[in-house]
C-alpha cells in the first residue's frame, strides 16, 4: 500500500479540501550556525531560524518588515538584501526604541546592522512598525524609509549606532477639522507609507495619507548635493482609501511607464507620461491591496484573496484553489486574508503568499497551494524568493529560511507495512 506524505504542508487541489497528512520536519531554532548547517536545514527540507537581526529580540523585533535590493539592474552582487526591522515592544524603554536597517548577502540567514534610526523620527504610539516603506539606492549608499512622522534619508555612518537621517519634505496635517478623530496636531507630518526609486537613484514617488490626510503621492528628484527635492503633487487618486502598497512597471527601468498603487479599496494604475489614472479590472470590492509583484504580470495580496494576472490591466481572484487555512481542522477556502506575494524571477511559475494564516507556495502558477505546517502557527507579512530558489519569510513569530521547492520537500510515495 502507498501512502502520500508531504514533507511540508497539505497540497490542495482545486475546489478539494482534503485531511491533512502532512509529515513536520524538524525546526531549526537553535542560535545562528555555519554555512554547512545552514546547508543541511535547506538540503533536508528543515526550517531554519534567523536569530541575528539586531534589538532587544523583545517581541516582534525579529520581524522584517520590509525587505529592498538594488534598484541597479548592474548591481555587482544582485543578491544582497536590506532590511528594515522596528524595535517597539513595551519591554524596551521608550529612549531604547529604534529601528534598524541590516544587510544580509547570504539570503537572509545572517544579519549585520548598518544603521539605527533612533524613536525622534517615529511614532511607537500610532501603529508604527506595520507598514512602514522601505527603499535602497543604487549601491546602498543611502536608503529612504516612511513613517507616521513622514519620509527621511538615512545614511549610515562608519560605527553602527552612529546614523545621519535626513527629512523629506511632505504634507503638513491641515488646520481645518480632520473627517475622523486622528493623534495629531495642525502642522504635524502626514504620515508617509508607500515609496518608490528608480533604478537610476535620480527619481523617488512617496504616498503620503492614512487617516490623517486624503492619499496623495508626491514625486521628487535628486539634487546635486543628494537631496531630495520636491517636484509636486501627482494627479489626485480615484479614491479616497488608504495607500497600502506600489510599484513600476518594471523596476530595471530608469524612466518606468506606469505605477501601479493598491489602496484600501482597489489598484490604479497611473500613466507616467499622460499622468492620467486608470482602475485594474478584476479586483473585487473592498479589497485592500497589502502587497503587490510584477514578475510575471500583475499579482495581487488582497484582504479577501490572491490575484493573478489574466492580461494587460486585468487580474482575476483565484478561486479554484483553496488554502489551508487551519491544519488542525482541515478548514480551507480561498477567502485569504493575503498580505503579500510574491513571485520567482527564474521561475515565475513558483509563487509564494505569506497571510493571516500562515505561508502559501504554488509551483504551478496558482492553481495550487501547499501551506508550510513548519512554521510557526503565527501570521507571516513578508517573503522574499533568493536566486538559489530559497525563500526568506517573515512575521510576528520571528524570520525563518525555507527551501519548499527542494527534492527533499516534494511530496513522496512511501510504503507502509501491511
Amino acid at each position: 500500500m502507498a501512502v502520500l506524505l508531504l514533507g511540508w504542508g497539505q497540497i490542495l487541489q482545486p475546489q478539494t479540501p482534503a485531511p491533512n497528512h502532512s509529515i513536520v520536519a524538524g525546526s531549526s531554532s537553535s542560535p545562528e550556525k555555519s554555512n554547512d548547517d545552514l546547508k543541511g536545514d535547506m538540503d533536508s527540507c528543515r526550517v531554519h531560524r534567523v536569530t541575528s537581526l539586531p534589538g532587544s529580540h523583545q517581541f516582534a523585533s525579529d520581524f522584517i518588515e520590509a525587505i529592498a535590493s538594488d534598484p541597479d539592474p548592474y548591481a555587482e552582487d544582485p543578491d544582497v538584501i536590506w532590511g528594515l526591522t522596528a524595535d517597539l515592544s513595551g519591554e524596551v524603554p521608550p529612549h531604547d526604541r529604534a529601528m534598524y536597517i541590516s544587510q544580509s548577502t547570504n539570503g537572509g540567514a545572517t544579519w549585520t546592522q548598518v544603521a539605527r534610526v533612533g524613536p525622534q523620527y517615529f511614532d511607537a504610539k500610532i501603529g508604527e512598525g506595520l507598514r512602514n516603506g522601505f527603499s535602497v539606492s543604487p549601491g546602498g549608499t543611502y536608503f529612504v524609509i516612511t513613517t507616521q512622522r513622514g519620509a527621511f534619508q538615512v545614511f549610515p555612518q562608519s560605527g553602527t549606532s552612529d546614523t545621519f537621517v535626513k527629512a523629506i519634505t511632505g504634507p503638513r496635517v491641515s488646520p481645518l477639522p480632520p473627517k475622523v478623530p486622528i493623534p495629531k496636531r495642525a502642522g504635524d507630518p502626514v504620515r508617509a507609507n508607500a515609496v518608490e526609486m528608480t533604478a537610476d537613484g535620480r527619481r523617488l514617488i512617496v504616498g503620503y495619507g492614512y487617516f490623517d490626510l486624503d492619499p496623495q503621492i508626491f514625486s521628487y528628484h535628486k539634487d546635486v548635493d543628494g537631496s531630495w527635492i520636491e517636484d509636486g503633487l501627482l494627479p489626485r487618486l480615484p479614491t479616497d482609501m488608504d495607500i497600502l502598497s506600489m510599484q513600476f512597471d518594471d523596476s530595471r527601468k530608469v524612466e518606468p511607464g506606469f505605477l501601479y498603487v493598491g489602496t484600501g479599496d482597489q489598484v490604479y494604475l497611473l500613466n507616467l507620461h499622460t499622468n492620467k489614472w486608470s482602475r485594474i479590472e478584476g479586483v473585487g470590492p473592498d479589497s485592500a491591496i497589502h502587497g503587490m509583484t510584477v514578475v510575471g504580470g500583475l499579482h495581487l495580496a488582497a484582504c479577501w484573496g490572491v490575484y493573478n494576472p489574466t492580461g494587460p490591466g486585468t487580474v482575476r481572484r483565484v478561486t479554484n484553489a483553496s488554502f489551508l487555512l487551519h491544519r488542525t481542522t482541515d478548514e480551507a477556502g480561498s477567502n485569504l486574508r493575503a498580505y503579500s506575494i510574491e513571485v520567482d524571477p527564474s521561475k515565475p511559475t513558483r509563487e509564494v503568499v505569506t497571510s493571516l494564516t500562515g505561508v502559501y507556495t504554488s509551483e504551478d502558477s496558482g492553481q495550487r497551494w501547499r501551506r508550510l505546517n513548519d512554521l510557526p502557527e503565527e501570521e507571516f507579512r513578508l517573503a522574499h524568493f533568493n536566486s538559489d530558489g530559497t525563500i526568506l519569510v517573515s512575521g510576528i513569530a520571528g524570520t525563518f529560511l525555507v527551501n519548499p521547492f527542494s527534492d527533499a520537500c516534494s511530496p513522496h510515495l512511501k510504503g507502509r507495512d501491511k
